[in-house]
């Protein structure tokens, strides 16, 4: 029973990545709107190269895969901060509730900061005395279950907004989840430290157009004379889709002992903006048992894609045991995006 149910599963995955993965070019590289929804959104998967679909299993799992959220028995928060380049300001923030007759339930907040600008014009070139800012948002509510022990499914359901002065686009969309424990190569023969198989597809969802009274501009709809002269006429601009991406990938523990743990995972990616990648990395965990641990982590962002100014991953983090059955998490990342540089990724997290 256990070969059929590892075979289907196999056959499963198959035959969902493999007539994604076959799509021939073009990339349609610079066609989709709310970026910011690509950026992984917390220190943990981030140092690991991304490839994290099938390792996340707490409070994290509501950006790389809300299945993961099923598989959590303590309620959890967390919040992530990345500054960038030129003030641009990357925030997130989650929180989860554990109902155990019912499954996970999970609020979380992504936002990215552009900072202010002051506003000029030809006659105005020092500025108006004006500013102007911009930022895009987005607002989820998850929900995961399991199905068997070896099984959990989740779906996150997610209001986008995008704005620029008085210039305002929003879409909606759904990312969807399945999380499975195949037992495979289980260092201690238990099914949840086996070989785990994680399939997300994320941001699956409306198109967004802006839409606002910057886009207002006296027009003359005639060039005789007499005819009506700079009546107020409005653009109507392109509407642009959410950046879609399919995620697949495995994760395993080569060795686990009582205090040492190292776990190796490979992700593959479909974007409807680039073209497919394979992320890779690893985590190396010293525990000491009901006080704290400490992991390393490294990976490979964006193999096999072209022209990738992605690379080499590094992080770390700390996670303590406190009283009551709580704990505190500290996570760091450094991420390498060639052209604009290095940057890093703070996270914070606790669970009660």
């Amino acid at each position: 029973m256990k070969t059929f149910q590892t075979a289907a599963i196999l056959a499963t995955v198959l035959l969902g990545v493999l007539p994604v993965m076959g799509q021939s070019k073009p990339y349609r590289v610079g066609t989709t709107t709310a970026n910011f929804l690509e950026i992984g959104a917390e220190s943990a998967g981030s140092a690991m190269g991304e490839a994290f679909v099938s390792v996340a299993r707490d409070i994290s799992s509501v950006y790389w895969n809300p299945a993961g959220l099923s598989f959590m028995n303590r309620n959890g928060i967390q919040f992530a901060y990345q500054p960038w380049i030129v003030d641009i300001q990357f925030t997130h923030a989650a929180a989860a509730v554990v109902l155990p007759s019912f499954g996970t339930f999970a609020l979380s907040f992504t936002g990215m900061s552009y900072g202010s600008t002051p506003v000029t014009t030809l006659e105005m070139q020092e500025g108006t005395g004006e500013s102007y800012s911009a930022m895009d948002i987005a607002a989820s509510l998850s929900y995961a279950r399991k199905l068997a022990q070896w099984f959990g499914f989740g779906a996150t359901f997610k209001y986008v907004t995008s704005g620029i002065w008085h210039m305002r686009g929003n879409a909606a969309a759904l990312d969807l989840g399945l999380l499975i424990n195949t037992g495979f190569f289980s260092p201690d023969e238990t099914r949840e430290n086996g070989l785990a198989i994680g399939m997300s597809i994320s941001n699956y969802g409306t198109k967004m157009r802006f839409d606002g009274m910057d886009l207002l501009q006296p027009i003359d709809i005639s060039e005789d004379e007499g005819n009506y002269k700079d009546v107020e006429g409005q653009f109507r601009l392109q509407s642009w889709e959410l950046p879609l991406i399919f995620r697949v990938g495995a994760s395993m523990l080569p060795f686990k002992t009582a205090h040492h743990q190292l776990c190796v995972a490979v992700d593959a990616l479909h974007a409807n903006n680039n073209s497919e990648s394979v992320n890779l990395g690893g985590e190396y965990r010293i525990s000491i048992p009901g006080r704290a641990a400490l992991c390393l982590r490294s990976g490979y962002r964006g193999l096999f894609m072209d022209r990738s100014e992605y690379g080499w991953t590094y992080g770390g983090g700390i996670h303590w045991a406190l009283m009551n059955n709580r704990a505190l998490k500290i996570d760091y990342a450094l991420k390498s995006t060639g052209l604009l540089g290095d940057y890093s990724m703070f996270t914070v997290g606790a669970s009660f």
